[in-house]
């Protein structure tokens, strides 16, 4: 059986051949079991040979030669002023869109799209990073109650949009308006890695940082704390604090009040095969605290970094959704207040002004059960 469920590999087609797309087939050629890419829709010519030749999928120039490859669902990796456009067309056709992240450039946009699709049900968003192991894993430690209610995020990892659903996932807000101030700093540093790997620069250039709190007033939040370069440049550190009522999670590191007298302070473990002796081959096993486990990796034996393995569980859990065997993976609706926030770190940060987020038409449909990664216990 594959992760997408018994119903096979995940089937669907791709839309795009950039950067992100390049990322998707790797992986669908990697996990046949898992994944299928169907058609691959370009309309640079230059582009349709390679991808055939290196991935197998065709490449047509439209969406109905795409669709007649009978994807279970398509997958947008345009940027978000086309894909905006993509979108509607695809819905109109009667496919099942999985878009990219943010699926508009701004809150006007998200207003058009939600206006146009929001009522189909029809669009989920490929935002992965609730889905990464290490935060899957501390996410299941919230849903436990073993730290209590949270009340404060820190995010110190990625950027916008991607923080924000951080933040949600972890105090289970959803379209709560928030009250965002923000500041910015500009300061040397060197960025030695990039998408296309060791750059060789080894000299420094200005970098703008930006610090966000967000307070939705009562008594949830976060911070947001965002260098540009940080998601992949080593020389600046991801961090992730959850604060609870009865405990907190640090990166991997986890304290509790777990009686009137005693703290105990535990460690989330990642079992990795391949290490020493070990012959199975270089993998995440899973994730686990005090000898339970968190998080067991839904592709063993694969050698898939974590983000693979977010971008790929994203994949087989829409494909489950397609087939109605599985809940939404991340709802259009989601994405939306995430850019809508992220929006508001923008604005705040550019004018030095409180920015307070407002109550949008998708903020119905994000009741319980819509959005999975925002369901950790309150009160506990």
């Amino acid at each position: 059986m594959s992760a997408a469920g018994p119903g096979g590999p995940a089937r669907f087609a791709l839309v795009g051949t950039g950067y992100r797309a390049g990322m998707l087939l790797r992986l669908a050629r990697r996990l046949p079991q898992h994944l299928h890419v169907t058609a691959v829709l370009s309309r640079d010519p230059g582009s349709a040979g390679e991808v055939t030749r290196r991935f197998g999928p065709p490449v047509v120039t439209g969406t109905e030669g795409l669709l007649a490859t009978r994807p279970e669902f398509v997958v947008t990796t345009a940027p978000p002023a086309v894909g905006a456009r993509l979108v509607p067309e695809l819905v109109a056709a009667g496919a099942a869109v999985l878009a990219e992240t943010p699926p508009g450039a701004d809150v006007a946009a998200l207003r058009r799209l939600w206006d146009e699709v929001g009522a189909s049900g029809r669009v989920q968003v490929a935002e992965q990073y609730p889905s990464n192991p290490a935060n899957a894993a501390r996410l299941e430690v919230v849903r436990r109650g073993v730290i209590g209610a949270v009340g404060d995020v820190q995010v110190s990892s990625t950027q916008l949009h991607h923080a924000v659903a951080l933040v949600r996932a972890f105090t289970g807000l959803r379209a709560e308006p928030l009250r965002v101030v923000a500041v910015t700093r500009t300061s040397p540093l060197a960025n030695p890695v990039d998408r296309g790997g060791w750059t060789g620069d080894t000299g420094t250039h200005p970098t703008t940082s930006t610090v966000a709190v967000l307070d939705a007033g009562d008594g949830r939040g976060g911070l947001y704390d965002f260098t540009e370069t940080q998601t992949r440049n080593p020389l600046r550190a991801r961090r992730l604090v959850v604060r609870g009522g009865r405990g907190e999670i640090t990166d991997d590191r986890v304290v509790r009040l777990v009686d009137a007298t005693t703290v105990v302070e535990s460690t989330i473990v990642r079992r990795q095969t391949g290490l020493a002796q070990d012959v199975q081959g270089f993998a995440l096993d899973h994730l686990s605290l005090d000898g339970e486990v968190l998080h067991r990796n839904p592709f063993p034996g694969e050698r898939l970094s974590d983000e693979e393995i977010a971008v790929a569980t994203v994949l087989t859990r829409t494909a489950a959704w397609a087939r109605g065997a599985g809940p939404a993976p991340y709802p259009l609706a989601a994405a939306a207040q995430d850019q809508l926030v992220a929006a508001a770190i923008t604005e705040a940060a550019a004018t030095g002004r409180a920015v307070t987020t407002t109550r949008e038409a998708w903020a119905a449909a994000l009741g319980p059960g819509d959005d999975p990664a925002a369901r950790p216990p309150r009160g506990a």
